[in-house]
């Protein structure tokens, strides 16, 4: 089996594959900081508590926005797991050619959502992720990655409200019932949902009017997206195991380029 593990700036997304098969994603948080044994047990846990030993994983593979916590997880899946992971990066085949003005300043999750994307859907294709950061990437029809948007993400926005100012309460990120809201958490709500909707709308717009690109194809993933994407009828795929996916993908070239040698 192959445990593919998206490191995000908010959580850690882990999924097990057996062949093409997803059989389970778990979720931990990424800001409380753990040791190597920390983050063993507990990868480990998860995995027996749905039914996969540890010695059925045959094989890691890790996307990471956050460096820090690297060296503590890298060592966690190689004592406990017994595996040595690849790591989502310069050198490791991707499918996707990155033609921006600086390669390496794109991040792993982004590339990995780029090859998903591209290769179940096809392209020219934008790839949208609400996480964290709320990104929009551009893949044309021959694989090349060749721009990107990062807007605040809906959960940051949201959190930048109810922390900057001192009467604000924190409220549960869904859309209203309408956008005239007649007391405070709805009307933050509305500001917050209804904001993004029309962002993603025209960004979505825009991209296409500045590449020339009308017939392009739009797929969304990400923990909220779905909020959004019900929404906004220029995203024609909402699919939420796109990272994953993309890992697995990018798995399967990396042990082909190996082969090759």
């Amino acid at each position: 089996m192959l445990l593919g593990i998206d490191v995000g700036n908010t959580n850690i997304t882990l999924g097990v594959f057996d062949g093409e098969q997803l059989k389970g994603t778990f979720r931990m948080t990424t800001k409380i900081a753990r040791t190597s044994d920390e983050y063993g047990i507990f990868i480990s846990d998860l995995l027996e508590s749905n039914g996969i030993k540890r010695t059925q994983v045959g094989a890691v593979i890790i996307a990471s926005v956050v460096p820090d916590i690297m060296y503590s997880l890298n060592s966690a899946i190689i004592k406990y797991l017994k595996r040595e992971p690849i790591i989502v990066g310069p050198g490791v085949r991707t499918g996707i050619k990155i033609v921006t003005e600086n390669p390496r300043q794109i991040g792993a999750d982004r590339i990995v959502d780029a090859a998903a994307a591209y290769e179940i859907y096809g392209g020219p294709v934008i790839v949208i992720d609400f996480g964290t950061a709320t990104t929009y990437d551009l893949v044309l029809g021959d694989g090349s990655y060749v721009a990107g948007v990062t807007a605040p993400g809906i959960q940051t926005a949201a959190k930048a409200l109810w922390e900057s100012a001192a009467k604000l309460p924190k409220f549960e990120i869904a859309k209203p019932k309408s956008i005239l809201a007649k007391e405070t958490i709805s009307s933050m709500q509305a500001g917050v949902v209804y904001g993004c909707i029309g962002q993603t709308e025209y960004i979505i717009r825009q991209m296409k009017k500045e590449s020339g690109l009308n017939e392009v194809k739009v797929v969304a993933t990400g923990g909220l997206g779905k909020v959004i994407a019900d929404e906004v009828g220029a995203i024609d795929v909402y699919d939420q195991t796109l990272t994953l996916q993309g890992l697995r993908l990018v798995y399967r070239r990396a042990m082909s380029k190996m082969q090759d040698r």
